[in-house]
């Protein structure tokens, strides 16, 4: 089986970014029943139309479903999955007993995708959501890729297994969490959760609620619950061996940008290893582009056993190197015309990344309008702008440009 390359969609514009990446398929949510309440995500009638709009490009479309619903939230979910159906989705993605009972006996045909939230982690367990109906499961992040390929050995071969690759982590097991809950009254299991787990700690003494003390797990600092993200772009080959349907990256609440460059690098990451299964060597360009989009630092999770590195001490943030400055529209008459999204300035050298190719460096020595005059600076939110380039690069290319000296070590722990 090809293994699978899916893709986040929190709303038409990271979607777009996805398609135009090469995702196989995006995952994305509704405006009920999905663990990402911050994102924009689909009315019924946008879904339709993103729907369609995918499956036109020949991309499956997967509906999370994913929360833990209470009583009360029941009644909303037979019409909330009349709209998918209609809308043509390929597949809810649900944590829920009580919800796959629902899609099973109301939609019987719907293939069901059962969330990590389940907490899947042995091959009996998947069998029994399998012979209860279940197409594919989403594997919990804490397993190695040995426990992976004996559960792909123990199940049936048409059950699809899903692992996430890239993207944030949760400190607490498979996002069963409530710190959120607990301080913030916002429920992770119900798609707000508010990251306490990224807040820096200190210890107070009752008596004494003006001195704070630090919490001095390791000098580098006390952001003692603060995981680092994801990152198996160097390890495609040992993914798909292990028996690894789909390769999911994290990020529904992130960019279009994040969305448009991570899916890139592992589509073309699969493709190398597609070409070259028995030596799969992965370019040195790809490994770099993840380095490209905010990021914590990398790590690679529970896949090669207990993670001794992958808690991030610094600080809460995200490392960022490039930003975007422009959106290419078209190409005409040896120009590149585009949208601006950053300021930036005539002289300045950027990158364009197009769809399945590595990044091409050039120096703005011509910047011009959306009139044709000649200009020093693009500062205008949405200015029409162009430069001349021999090179021509399909529409929704993107035009970035470092914004400090790369000093990052490039290495996944």
């Amino acid at each position: 089986m090809r293994p699978e390359v899916l893709a986040p969609a929190g709303d038409r514009e990271r979607l777009e970014a996805a398609l135009d990446f090469g995702a196989d398929a995006v995952y994305l949510g509704g405006t009920m029943f999905g663990m990402r309440a911050g994102a924009p995500n689909f009315e019924a009638e946008a879904l339709c139309d993103a729907v369609k709009t995918a499956h036109d490009r020949g991309v499956k479309v997967y509906l999370t479903v994913n929360t833990l619903p209470r009583s009360k939230e029941i009644a909303l979910l037979p019409q909330f999955l009349s709209e998918a159906v209609n809308a043509g989705v390929d597949a809810v993605i649900v944590a829920d007993l009580g919800v796959f009972q629902t899609v099973r006996k109301l939609y019987p045909d719907l293939h069901v995708h059962m969330s990590t939230q389940t907490g899947i982690v042995n091959y009996a367990t998947a069998n029994v959501l399998y012979e209860m109906g279940a197409k594919r499961v989403v594997l919990a992040r804490e397993l190695s890729l040995d426990e992976i390929a004996e559960i792909r050995r123990k199940t049936p071969e048409d059950l699809e297994i899903e692992v996430f690759v890239h993207g944030a982590m949760c400190v607490s097991f498979s996002g069963r969490c409530l710190l959120s809950a607990y301080f913030t009254d916002r429920d992770a299991n119900r798609g707000a959760c508010a990251q306490p787990c990224r807040w820096k700690y200190a210890l107070v003494e009752e008596k004494r609620p003006h001195l704070p003390m630090p919490i001095e797990e390791a000098p580098e600092g006390t952001y003692i619950l603060n995981a680092r993200d994801m990152c198996m772009i160097d390890h495609i080959d040992k993914l798909a061996e292990a028996g690894v349907s789909s390769f999911k990256i994290e990020g529904r609440a992130k960019s279009a940008y994040y969305v448009s460059v991570v899916t890139n690098a592992y589509r073309m990451a699969m493709d190398e290893y597609l070409a070259h299964p028995n030596d799969f060597q992965l370019p040195q360009w790809i490994h770099d582009e993840v380095f490209k989009v905010s990021h914590r630092r990398y790590c690679t999770g529970f896949f090669f056993g207990h993670p001794n590195a992958c808690q991030y001490y610094e600080n809460a943030g995200y490392i960022a190197n490039c930003d975007v400055v422009g959106i290419v529209d078209r190409c005409e008459n040896g120009r590149v015309c585009a949208t601006q999204r950053n300021r930036f300035f005539a002289g300045d050298t950027v990158e364009i990344l197009a769809p399945g190719k590595p990044p091409v460096t050039l120096q703005l020595n011509e910047l011009y309008n959306g009139d044709g005059e000649r200009i020093e600076t693009a500062n205008h939110a949405m200015m029409a702008f162009s430069f001349p380039c021999e090179t021509e690069f399909p529409a929704h290319s993107i035009i970035r440009k470092p914004i400090a000296e790369d000093t990052e070590d490039k290495t996944i722990v």
